[in-house]
């Protein structure tokens, strides 16, 4: 007779073990990667003072039962919310997502980072009132820009060798991977407590992709990040009032993660973790499109002029990209709603051919209704370049390229409009920094009377000042 399989409960899997290590025990030292922090927090909480503008956001956000009181609870920047931290991230990152307009990072899975502000901005924030009503010191944001750096990190690590999109899973299954571990040792959790929270991550239930591709795309691709922020914050509490983990989580035959959600491949990974993801973060700075998005309506932006006056003379556009742009955005047919438009490759390059800028608005219905535009797209092909592939997934040019040109019915054409890095690029932060900047003032000055909007821009803009800021202070800063 078989044996049955031993009981015994084995040592904690070796990558829960890292990644655990490195959330409690890593210095954040690198000046470059805390500047770069700072610039993704302000980008990002800019993009939610812009999402405030849309209805089909707002009406998400708020407390589950009305006029619900929190005693030392988290804000929710540009409201008068004061929430539990678990429902202030659910809050805080359905509005830095909902625009598409953070940042992005990319390997052979495409994740957003600064989804994991929510979860780090609303528990420390909540813990620094709660030490204030305890006449203890509070948390200072160089410890939100430190956690940031290592969420970062953490799932980008995951992010650049591991296709979790490829096997059906939503990319912010690595918002929750990556929040609960930070978010336990904020909380004052051992190490012991955080494997057990990482564990319970990996366990949980995780969002298919499904949403987020034809024929199913729709809004919930801007609140799902907020949805798995909230549930690591979650875990991360229960671990650290006593919750045991899953010690073979991943490794677990027949039920661990590797076995059932991942054909039986361990992850690998290209690096040590440190400091590099957020060192080589992709900003979206000028325009709110898919991350692959980026360079295409750059592109097609330079075409404007030579084709705006030449729009019923085109006979055909042909568009080449890489292969996750093919995958993820090529889209051909009817487009139903704000979220569908704006991961169509065809829709966004259109736009920016007949309009020359590309705003959120632009995918609203009253855009969409211009007939110009599906008949524009109905007159693209798109095709894959084998060399953008390669330099794409390259981890010395890391490009994130698209071209496009433009045939008309006479015989004549554009330039090739080429763009291999967008101006959110590392490679181009000198000349993308000042742009993100402004872009951040705008956002602010949308919610903010003069007077607040300042202090804000006082509080920010300077590094030194901002880490040495209270959370609760920065965060009171940020409230209507």
């Amino acid at each position: 007779m078989k044996a049955a399989p031993s009981n015994a409960r084995p040592a904690a899997d070796k990558v829960l073990v890292q990644i655990a290590d490195y959330a409690d025990r890593y210095p954040v030292k690198s000046a470059l990667a805390l500047e770069t922090a700072r610039l993704a927090l302000i980008d990002t909480l800019g993009c939610g003072l812009e999402a405030l503008s849309f209805p089909g956001c707002t009406n998400l956000i708020g407390p589950l039962v009305p006029g619900t009181v929190v005693p030392n609870g988290a804000r929710v920047p540009g409201t008068p919310y004061v929430l539990d931290p678990e429902r202030a991230t659910f809050n805080i990152g359905i509005l830095n997502r909902w625009l598409d307009f953070n940042d992005a990072f990319y390997g052979e899975t495409v994740i957003h980072p600064s989804d994991t502000f929510a979860g780090i901005l609303a528990v420390a924030d909540w813990l620094s009132r709660t030490r204030v009503a305890q006449r203890k010191q509070p948390f200072l944001m160089r410890e939100v820009l430190e956690s940031a750096v290592k969420t970062y990190e953490i799932m980008g690590g995951l992010a650049l060798e591991n296709g979790f999109t490829r096997m059906g899973l939503d990319h912010t299954i690595l918002v929750k991977i990556a929040t609960a571990p930070v978010v336990t040792r904020l909380l004052g959790g051992t190490r012991e407590e955080i494997v057990n929270a990482l564990s319970q991550a990996w366990v949980d239930g995780h969002a298919l992709a499904t949403f987020r591709r034809k024929p199913n795309t729709g809004p919930r691709k801007s609140w799902a990040a907020g949805d798995a922020a909230s549930r690591g914050v979650r875990l991360a509490l229960m671990a650290v009032k006593g919750e045991i983990g899953c010690p073979a989580a991943l490794t677990a035959k027949t039920w661990g993660f590797y076995h059932v959600l991942f054909r039986d491949r361990p992850f690998r990974f290209q690096r040590p973790f440190s400091t590099y993801v957020m060192e080589n973060v992709l900003f979206k700075i000028p325009y709110p499109t898919a991350f692959h998005g980026q360079s295409g309506v750059e592109a097609a932006i330079r075409l404007h002029p030579l084709v705006k006056d030449r729009l019923d003379d085109i006979k055909r556009v042909e568009a080449r990209c890489h292969n996750s742009t093919m995958v993820i955005l090529d889209k051909k047919g009817p487009l139903h709603n704000f979220a569908d438009r704006d991961h169509c490759m065809q829709y966004m390059m259109a736009v920016g051919l007949i309009y020359g800028t590309m705003t959120a608005e632009h995918y609203e219905d009253r855009i969409a209704a211009d007939p110009r535009i599906d008949r524009l797209r109905a007159k693209m092909h798109l095709a894959e370049s084998k060399q953008y592939e390669r330099e794409y997934h390259d981890p010395k040019k890391r490009t994130n390229a698209n071209s496009i040109q433009v045939f008309f019915k006479d015989g004549t054409k554009t330039p090739l409009s080429e763009v291999l890095y967008p101006l959110g690029h590392r490679k181009r932060r000198e000349e993308g920094v000042p742009v993100l900047l402004k872009k951040f003032e705008t956002n602010v000055a949308r919610v903010f009377a003069a007077k607040q909007r300042d202090a804000i821009l006082h509080a920010c803009l300077d590094q030194g000042r901002l880490e040495a800021m209270p959370v609760n202070e920065f965060m009171d800063l940020l409230a209507v």
